[in-house]
């Protein structure tokens, strides 16, 4: 027996010195390709009055989560009402219904554990619902009532503004968010509705009346997604919500996306003097495009190239390299409806600011010179294929994802067709796209710092254009 275990303990031990002797490299590791993988698509259902519904089972909790997603958000609102947005996302729930008050709804909700609330975006509002299972005929009317007729009670308003108010007096705090700001500023145009700012005045005009006004106009069927899913019998629950919508008139459409850019700023250095920090933060910007553009698929393998995490160009030449940042990033932005922004962004300590400009300057030069190579294409590729299961590995996801599509208008298989146009991407597709998209010609660069200690005056890599970031006092009151 001792002879038998001598015998096979060698046998092992040959068997996986074999082995690693085959691989001296992680890359030598041969493994399979990645299994296709194919979720449940929801049920989709159409109201004659233009509401899209979407419904997707799942009983592995007893659980129910319902959202109507709405066209229409910030983009939406006059500059003059810049914060409007806010305002409705704080006080459209709290301030209740016209049968009952915010606070008399929270009690109501705590005791069954469950959960309604609103949010407004950029381009959206939405409505959402979460309660048990067994509580689903009690939270249902509230969600109802909340979505068609909110009371916007004056005193949560009045809280909402203050909140926002004190957001306004605190937004120069933190230099990392006043380059993210302003940068978008920089790329898009202070007035343009996607880089607005709410100001003291803005907040003071917001009333009642302009919130009432937002919801009427744009709360209607046809300009609304309903989705669901949870422990619930799905013809159930059609008929549950045609029986609430199915009767509710169409209203106006809502607006197409307006133009994003308005007076971008001209290519140039511009500079935010924060006298308090010790870090600069450095961030370069121009326009982007859309996802729906054909070569969205090399873009992002680009993106990967010369942003994914530590594999990427940035974190491996400016931090593991030149050690002049912690953080890094940035890429061709592609946003669904109008045009991202090409960014990048970075911080580092005050005295090595010019040559991080420097640095960060030549990586996006380098992008539209230096060839990918295949390695950095390979691995590129793998990270971006590794990484989309996770996008649509629960039934939730995939249900969002499929909102998403709808509301956007586009192709239902937009997210099954991906990996494989991922697959697709050459490096000369990658070095094509990034000659088309990215333009170190026509930067706007910002930076933000304590110009009293970088190692140079800023004045010496260019002529510097300031920013002025003062907040406005509020309006007088009497």
């Amino acid at each position: 027996m001792k002879t038998l275990r001598t015998s096979l303990a060698l046998l092992l031990a040959a068997v996986t010195a074999s082995a690693f002797a085959q691989a001296t490299s992680y890359r030598d590791i041969k493994t399979p390709p990645l299994r296709s993988f194919a979720m449940p698509q929801p049920k989709r259902i159409a109201l004659p009055n233009g509401m899209v519904i979407f419904l997707e089972e799942d009983h592995e909790l007893p659980l129910i989560s319902g959202r109507a997603l709405i066209r229409g958000g910030a983009r939406d609102v006059a500059p003059d009402k810049a914060g409007l947005a806010g305002i409705l996302s704080a006080s459209w729930r709290t301030g209740g219904t016209q049968s009952q008050t915010g606070d008399q709804l929270d009690d109501f909700l705590a005791a069954r554990a469950a959960s309604v609330e609103t949010g407004v975006g950029s381009d959206s509002a939405s409505v959402s619902m979460s309660p048990l299972k067994g509580d689903l005929d009690a939270v249902f009317p509230i969600w109802l009532d909340i979505l068609r007729n909110p009371a916007f009670r004056a005193e949560k308003i009045e809280l909402a503004k203050t909140q926002a108010g004190a957001g306004i007096a605190r937004r120069n705090d933190n230099p990392g968010s006043i380059a993210g700001r302003e940068t978008t500023k920089l790329g898009y145009g202070s007035n343009s509705p996607y880089a607005r700012q709410s100001e003291y005045a803005t907040l003071a005009s917001i009333t009642r009346d302009d919130l009432v006004a937002f919801h009427q106009r744009f709360v209607h069927p046809n300009d609304i997604i309903v989705s669901f899913i949870g422990d619930f019998d799905a013809a159930a629950m059609e008929q549950r919500l045609r029986a609430a919508f199915a009767s509710w008139p169409r209203g106006p459409q809502a607006p197409k996306a307006p133009s994003a850019f308005a007076n971008a700023a001209k290519p140039g250095l511009y500079f935010i003097a924060k006298d308090e920090v010790t870090q600069a933060n450095i961030s370069m910007v121009h326009p982007g495009t859309t996802r729906d553009n054909p070569d969205y698929p090399a873009l992002a393998v680009l993106n990967e190239i010369f942003s994914g995490g530590f594999s990427g160009r940035l974190m491996t030449n400016l931090r593991s390299q030149k050690g002049l940042t912690y953080g890094v990033g940035g890429g061709v932005g592609a946003n669904w409806d109008y045009p991202g922004l090409f960014r990048v962004s970075m911080a580092t300590k005050s005295g090595s600011t010019l040559e991080s400009l420097a640095a960060l300057r030549a990586e996006v030069a380098k992008l539209t010179t230096a060839p990918v190579t295949e390695q950095e294409l390979s691995l590129a590729k793998e990270s971006i294929l590794n990484a989309f299961v996770f996008q649509m590995d629960t039934r939730a996801k995939a249900l969002s994802q499929r909102v998403l599509l709808e509301f956007y208008g586009y192709p239902a298989d937009w997210y099954t067709t991906y990996p494989a146009k991922i697959e697709k991407v050459t490096a000369a597709d990658v070095q094509r796209v990034a000659k088309k998209y990215v333009h170190p010609d026509q930067l706007a660069v910002l930076v933000v710092g304590n110009e009293a200690d970088f190692e140079k005056p800023l004045a010496s890599v260019g002529t510097i254009t300031p920013i002025d970031i003062t907040i406005p006092e509020p309006p007088q009151t009497h």
